[in-house]
Order: C-alpha cells, then structure tokens, then sequence
C-alpha cells in the first residue's frame, strides 16, 4: 500500500549517534536485504512512488580559484569551458520558469565562487525573490558565506542552501586542498543556524575507498540535524581535470550507497543528482528502489549533461511514479 505522507505520522526519532562499523555493516549486507531494509524505512516516511524534481542552473560559471579535482570550473584547469559573469535577473527568472513549466518545484542556483561578495548576494537574493513570486522552493550554493551573507538570504526568502560534504576527511585532502573539511562544517552550522533547511551530500567514483563512503553517510548522519536533502552524485569525469581517468565506480556500489543514506537519515531527500547521463534505466529505478526520492532536472547540472525532461518524464511513466508539486503529478 502506498504511505501518504498527509495521514501517515512517521516515528520522531532519528539517529545522530551512528558508529562506524556499524554503516560499514550496512554497506556490506547483501544486496537483496539491504534494498528490501532502505525500501521498508523509505515506506515509513515517504510516499514510495513519488520524485520530487528540481532543476539547477549555473547562474556564474567557471574562474573559480578552488583546485577541487572533479571540478571543470576552476580556474587551475584547462578545462575548455568559458567562464561567465554572473547573469541578469530577468534571464534567471526565464530560466526559473521554464524549469517550472517541465514540472521542478526546486529552483537551485549555484555560482562557482570559493566565497561571495557582500555585492554579490544582494543580486542573488533579488533572483530568490523572483523566483519565490512564481510559487517555487527555492535553494543555493555560493560558496562559505559569512554571518551577514547566510542573514541576508535567509531573510530574502532562501528555502535550502547547498554545501556539499564531498567525501570523508581522510580522503578530503586527496581531492581539494584550497578549502578544508572544517570550513565546509563551520558553513553548514552557520546555513542551520540561520534557519535555512540544508542540502548536503557527496560525490562518490573519486577513487575513494568503501571505508571513505562510509565516513561520509556518518557524517552526514550524525550532524546534529540531517541534511534536509542528501545530494548522491557520481563522479562525471571531465576531460582537463585531474580526477579524469579515476576507475569508474562499480553501480551497485553506487545504489549501496543511496540505500544507506535512506537508512541512516529516513527523513532526508535522497537526490539522485550528477552523473545520471551514464546511468541507464533500469541503474536509477533501482536507486529509487533503494531510497532515492529526489532528481535533478534538465539537460544541464551547472556544466555538466543531464538527461532531458522529456527522457525523465518517460522513465517516471514506465515506473508509474509522479512528480511531486508539478503540473504533472496527477
């Protein structure tokens, strides 16, 4: 039977105690069980056969002074993408509503900045209440924000604020050096404290040992609130950046993944984010199967293929799943 989230009240408590061998357990179980495990913990506290859909638009790409080795934005790489200034208004608000006209009811914009300007987040919140107007949550990732940053967007309306985790602190440094594993926790304490629901996952197929993505899921688990949406994303390796050539990771490794996190944080959004070009079919019905409740939506993710409306929408009628709060739900 399909849970309605309307009058269903699912158990209030959630774990931020998790130890390790514990997570490392999960990763290790066998696949039907611990499938079967993320589906019946999913069922308690989401409706099985809905997506909630979001679309993400780079609204300033590319001159970032990060080093962060997946990334074709930074500046250290050559890369072949040309950067851009950060966009006018009116054409993010184009954008925004033609992302809700294919059926997102999330606009994300991110700008590959290692940290705003206080001149920069004024436009911004200007674009986050435009796009509030059209009846759309709204979400970010800017970069680390100051106090007065994270207090002007909340106070422009900012529904959630991405900042991802990206790996475990062991491997971190393997991957980026320019920004520690410490600045992204004091910036996701500064977005929760300001009241800002957090988005906040990994990338996983980096080279990363199982071990590392099991200190990932505990982090993110035992944050003293969970992320409010847990981004999964797969290495999309880039031709100029130095993680190109990593050892692809295997996919069910992958769903493993998604179906410890639905565990871990049974309440979370688990969003089947970047690198769903390269999966098939029959790869993401299995994570929505293992727990996965959330997509991004459009052809690109900030610089990035994706796949296109239309090939979404045509696998959600085969799955006879829906999208939630879209004009094509029903």
């Amino acid at each position: 039977m399909s849970v309605s989230q309307e009058n269903f009240n699912p158990p209030l408590s959630l774990r931020h105690d998790w130890l390790l061998q514990e997570v490392e357990a999960l990763l290790q179980m066998p696949f039907n069980d611990l499938v079967f495990k993320a589906q019946t913990v999913h069922r308690q506290y989401f409706d099985p056969n809905e997506i909630q859909v979001s679309s993400l638009l780079s609204i300033k790409t590319g001159s970032c002074s990060e080093d962060c080795g997946y990334c074709p934005q930074s500046a250290r790489y050559n890369t072949e993408l040309e950067p851009e200034a950060l966009m006018p208004i009116d054409e993010v608000l184009d954008a925004a509503k033609k992302a809700k006209q294919q059926g997102a009811s999330r606009f994300c914009m991110g700008a590959a900045w290692r940290q705003p300007k206080d001149r920069d987040i004024q436009r911004v919140v200007d674009m986050i209440e435009g796009v509030k107007a059209m009846g759309m949550e709204t979400c970010a990732t800017l970069g680390m924000l100051t106090d007065e940053q994270t207090r002007k967007l909340k106070d422009g309306g900012l529904d959630y604020y991405n900042h991802n985790l990206d790996t475990s602190e062991e491997f971190y440094s393997e991957v980026i050096t320019t920004r520690t594993y410490q600045d992204r926790l004091d910036t996701l304490a500064r977005v929760r404290d300001a009241g800002i629901n957090v988005c906040c996952g990994g990338i996983v197929g980096m080279g990363e040992s199982q071990a590392d993505r099991a200190k990932l899921l505990l982090e993110l688990a035992n944050l003293p609130k969970h992320p409010e949406s847990v981004p999964i994303n797969m290495l999309v390796q880039v031709e100029g950046t130095p993680l190109m050539g990593t050892e692809q990771l295997d996919p069910l490794q992958f769903v493993r993944t998604i179906a410890v996190a639905r565990i871990m944080m049974p309440a979370s959004r688990v969003r089947l984010s970047a690198g769903r070009n390269a999966m098939s079919d029959e790869m993401q019905a299995l994570c929505f199967l293992a727990g996965a409740n959330s997509i991004f939506y459009g052809e690109k993710l900030l610089t990035t293929d994706n796949p296109v409306a239309v090939k979404d929408r045509q696998l959600f009628d085969k799955l006879g799943v829906a999208m939630t709060g879209s004009p094509y739900a029903d």
